[in-house]
């Protein structure tokens, strides 16, 4: 099986080459790696020519955009700029973040869950931080979720759910809507990706609304972005937060965000979540 990758990069110059490091040392290659440097300020591009000129399947891509670090629409948009340049004679597209090491077999892994099962939609490992000089998960999502740092999909699935929208919820909403499709969605706890920049490590302090806004668009309603907002603001140690998530789910619903998901998938959606709220909670 073939599969492409797109790295969104904006100023990633401390980490970049451990991560295309960790690429070229799989031990099943991409076809292709397609870098796009999202108006970066530093030498990230200069690092990817660097690797293009000794990897003839690495390309450097230039996009201007405005510097602003918002999660979701900016890095999804550097994406899907990667993402045009590609021809279609891929079976697996990957998504990746440029502050990743990733283990070695990775890919070999990844493709053998694809080529094992048809129904297969999008497979994943699982991040790691470094914290207290050991490097452990980061629990800030369900075991069930890939990460957006690090997302594969078969070529089918990604056509399928319209590629990757350029939104806060971008990274949920691409799974809510494989299992829509009846596509299934495999995460490997033994594929441990160690994740060199904390989440929203630079995000602008208006993103803590983003969070209720993402909520609002992927239709959970109130009470279930209630229930996330609170989940989410305790993993990240900050309670407080709860209160801006949930703010920014009444700012999105006063201002008439279009939603990521039609009315049927809403529905689909809000029953998706409910039932793992009661599997939790009953066992």
């Amino acid at each position: 099986m073939k599969y492409y990758v797109v790295i969104p990069a904006y100023n990633e110059q401390a980490y970049l080459n451990q991560t295309l490091n960790s690429l070229v040392n799989q031990t099943v290659l991409p076809t292709k790696v397609v870098v796009v440097n999202d108006n970066s300020t530093d030498e990230t591009a200069n690092i990817v020519l660097a690797f293009a000129e000794q990897y003839p399947f690495i390309e450097l891509v230039n996009k201007q955009s405005k510097a602003v670090h918002l999660p979701g629409s900016k890095v999804i948009q550097a994406f899907n700029a990667g993402f045009a340049t590609l021809d279609a004679n891929y079976d697996v597209i990957v998504k990746l973040d440029a502050d990743l090491i990733l283990p070695e077999t990775y890919f070999e892994t990844i493709l053998n869950y694809f080529k094992a099962d048809a129904q297969l939609g999008m497979a994943g490992g699982v991040a790691l931080i470094e914290k207290n000089n050991a490097w452990v998960v980061e629990k800030l999502t369900d075991m069930d979720h890939i990460r957006g740092a690090f997302k594969a999909y078969r070529k089918e699935a990604f056509i399928q759910i319209g590629g990757l929208q350029p939104a806060m919820g971008w990274d949920t909403v691409d799974e809510l809507l494989c299992r829509y499709y009846h596509w299934k969605i495999k995460v490997d706890t033994n594929l441990q990706i160690k994740h060199l920049k904390p989440t929203g490590a630079v995000y602008d302090a208006s993103a803590r609304y983003k969070q209720g806004e993402a909520f609002y668009v992927l239709g959970y309603g109130f009470s279930l972005t209630a229930i996330a907002s609170v989940k989410l603001a305790v993993k990240k140690g900050k309670p407080l937060l709860a209160l801006d998530y949930i703010k920014g789910f009444f700012k999105a619903k006063k201002a008439g965000k279009t939603k990521l998901v039609s009315p049927k998938q809403e529905k689909f959606v809000r029953q998706f979540r409910w039932q793992k709220i009661k599997h939790k909670v009953l066992g």
